[in-house]
């Protein structure tokens, strides 16, 4: 009787294993098809208190589908659970690095690529991560030493480089970082974007020389792109040199005609009104134009010319802007139309454009009381 007890049991049992066995197995093919989500449904039929369950494949398949989710949290614990059930694979140190990071966990990012050894090497994004988790320690000595090991074992690999460039630059190391900035340029297959950060910066470290040597390469090797031309301009524009920031960004609007505006607005800075009249004409959007062209108009003190803009800028719904009512007050007060002109002062409120409001209409005042005063 005792026995025909315990032989359903043994069976139960048994089949329970292989039911388990099926399930991890079917949920380690589906990981390898990328099917992350159906491997975890999988997982969820195994008692993972039951005897004989293989509790470190099946945390490891369930910590890497959770991962390949972005589950960081859910992927730390599992897989901290196949490490604490016995897996023994450094890989699996490679795995927990990616979860440690992604969760701002970085001294054991660090612990985990550690533990890892040689088989780190096979992932030189995992040394690359560890660097940065050294640097946002603040353990900066370390994390350029092991972006300068990395670069001893991957010697074809730039973005160790790359990276160290950009810790000199936070160190405050500029002429060291323009130095390997270039290096990485030119041993590199780099594109626009790395000269642009690279040099930008160092733009805004206020290190312009370097950046512009770095710059000036990128706007000769890539004539017809506009970022290029953009941060170029900018670097010589930080500097005070208008017109050349000007000439930049007038070249740089043939390939992104955006760029017209800012090049007529440091042409105007600059005080040759007459060129960025020209360019103003070429500005594709229309408030942008209308209210450039008014402020360039008022420089060259073609006051009726401004004042007929006024229509204009009705269409386009910019008489709602208190900065344009006061330039059309100003513009109608100096063709003495004092009607039109105190009509625009009304709409304003902000304190700075109501007090110049105030200050006008006293001219104003003034001017209808003696007008040969104002002739």
């Amino acid at each position: 009787m005792t026995m025909l007890v315990c032989l359903p049991a043994s069976a139960a049992d048994q089949k329970s294993k292989v039911k388990a066995d099926d399930y991890i197995g079917m949920a380690a093919m589906l990981v390898k098809d990328g099917l992350y989500q159906r491997a975890l449904m999988a997982l969820e039929n195994v008692d993972v208190t039951a005897e004989d369950v293989d509790l470190i494949r099946f945390y490891t398949l369930q910590g890497l589908s959770f991962l390949s989710l972005n589950d960081l949290s859910s992927a730390k614990k599992s897989l901290e659970k196949s490490v604490n059930n016995g897996q023994s694979d450094p890989v699996i140190y490679i795995y927990l690095a990616q979860s440690y990071y992604g969760l701002k966990e970085y001294q054991n990012t660090i612990d985990a690529v550690n533990k890892a050894g040689a088989a780190s090497k096979d992932y030189p994004g995992m040394v690359e991560m560890q660097a940065q988790s050294y640097w946002l320690l603040k353990n900066y000595d370390q994390a350029i030493a092991v972006i300068n090991k990395a670069e001893q074992q991957h010697p074809e690999d730039y973005r160790f480089l790359r990276r160290k460039v950009f810790y000199l630059v936070e160190l405050g190391l500029y002429r060291n970082a323009a130095e390997n900035g270039l290096v990485y340029l030119q041993k590199s297959n780099a594109q626009a974007k790395d000269y642009i950060a690279i040099g930008n910066a160092l733009r805004l470290s206020h290190q312009f020389a370097e950046a512009l040597q770095i710059l000036e390469v990128a706007y000769l090797k890539f004539p017809d792109d506009a970022t290029v031309a953009k941060v170029l301009a900018h670097t010589y524009l930080d500097q005070g040199q208008l017109n050349t920031a000007a000439q930049i960004f007038e070249r740089g609007a043939e390939y992104d005609a955006s760029l017209f505006a800012e090049a007529g607005e440091i042409y105007r800075r600059a005080g040759r009104f007459y060129h960025a009249l020209l360019v103003n004409a070429k500005i594709p959007d229309q408030k942008v134009k209308l209210k450039q062209r008014l402020a360039l108009l008022l420089a060259l003190k073609r006051y009726e010319a401004a004042a007929n803009m006024d229509n204009a800028l009705y269409r386009q719904g910019l008489m709602e802007e208190e900065s344009i009512r006061y330039a059309l007050a100003y513009a109608y007060f100096n063709i003495g139309q004092y009607v039109k002109s105190k009509r625009n002062l009304d709409y304003l409120k902000d304190p700075e454009l109501f007090k110049k409001g105030i200050e006008l209409r006293r001219i104003m005042t003034e001017c209808e009381a003696n007008p040969l005063q104002c002739a």
